[in-house]
């Protein structure tokens, strides 16, 4: 076992899974491509407030959308989705 920020006594199969984390957490953090967009019909969009600040792409639609953190607002018309 290699001693590392985890410490000492962590099997390396549990260190890598860590190291797995960390570095997906650093690309969440500092993207250096474009992130895919979670696709979904108007009638599967979840609650507004559950993820504001949001992007979504409405497939049946073709437009995306994002949350103002109680609407889920069409970025072609500005308009709410309901």
């Amino acid at each position: 076992m290699t001693p590392g920020p985890v410490g000492p006594g962590v099997p390396d199969a549990v260190r890598a899974v860590l190291k797995s984390f960390h570095d997906a957490l650093g690309a969440l953090a500092q993207p250096q491509a474009p992130t895919p967009l979670f696709a979904v019909a108007q009638a599967g969009l979840p609650p507004a407030a559950a993820w504001p600040h949001s992007l979504v792409l409405v497939t049946d639609l073709n437009i995306l959308a994002h949350s103002d953190g109680a609407h889920w607002i069409r970025q072609d018309t500005g308009a709410v989705i309901v």
